[in-house]
């Protein structure tokens, strides 16, 4: 083992799964420099900051996460924890030339659980653009139906037994150098063009 082995940070962030201009008009690519270079990797370098020489130092995110949400002592390892993993989620819930049909076995629990895909987005727009300041709005899987949540700054349904499908990041950083306080329009843009219908296929029964 190497010397650069052996101080390697234990969690690393992640690139991001296209190109950083991939998603404009939508999200330009100064947005993404921002976002994830600057925002996601200091949640990151913070993290690993926090966790040095902890009981934390050598446990997968999830695991952190998990085992801090409760914990008010440790409320700084859990908020860069589950932010670092939010952004991940998110950079994936997204892609160029996304939205439109979603795959089918998705497309049969939107129509069940919501009426129509149509409903199920609006029930998502609205949840992100009545998030009150910083948060996220979430798709999810709750038993047999997907369910539209909203958490509150770092916080994510991670936590809970409702496995998390597709995240939009409604923190004013994801939006505002694009949109300024134009929120709704970040939201649907984002639904309509990239939202990533087949990343939230893959993620129904997992738990």
């Amino acid at each position: 083992m190497n010397s650069a082995t052996i101080s390697s940070p234990p969690i690393s962030l992640p690139p991001l799964p296209y190109e950083q201009s991939a998603l404009q008009p939508v999200i330009s690519a100064n947005t993404l420099g921002f976002h994830h270079g600057k925002h996601h990797k200091t949640y990151v370098d913070t993290l690993n900051k926090l966790i040095a020489g902890t009981e934390f130092a050598d446990m997968p995110l999830e695991k952190i996460i998990k085992a801090t949400a409760t914990q008010s002592e440790h409320a700084a390892i859990f908020n860069n924890a589950a932010q670092a993993w939010n952004h991940a989620f998110y950079w994936r819930s997204l892609k160029p030339k996304g939205g439109g049909e979603p795959p089918a076995v998705l497309k049969r629990l939107m129509d069940s659980s919501f009426g129509s895909v149509d409903a199920c987005k609006k029930e998502l727009a609205n949840a992100a653009v009545g998030q009150f300041g910083s948060g996220w709005a979430w798709l999810v899987h709750d038993g047999e139906k997907l369910k539209v949540v909203k958490t509150g700054n770092a916080n994510t349904p991670l936590t809970q037994a409702t496995p998390p499908l597709l995240t939009i990041d409604v923190w004013e950083h994801a939006y505002y150098l694009d949109y300024q306080n134009r929120r709704v329009d970040y939201v649907n843009a984002l639904l309509d063009k990239l939202a990533n219908w087949e990343f939230a296929a893959e993620n129904l029964g997992k738990k």
